[in-house]
């Protein structure tokens, strides 16, 4: 089990290590950066509408 002190030095660390891959992200592109940890809306599937009918 970790300690407070060791819990915060890991958080600090880890705020540490995305702000350094932001930096790179946004240098690397001249396009928007992207945050690949970020979440995207996927769109619901496109239903039906109508009925077809079937002829064997």
């Amino acid at each position: 089990m970790t300690n407070r002190h060791e819990r915060l030095r890991m958080q600090r660390r880890i705020r540490l290590v995305l702000e350094e891959r932001r930096a790179a992200f946004a240098a690397r592109d001249t396009e928007p950066a992207v945050d690949p940890e970020a979440t995207m809306e996927i769109p619901p599937p496109q239903r039906a509408v109508g009925r077809v009918t079937v002829q064997y």
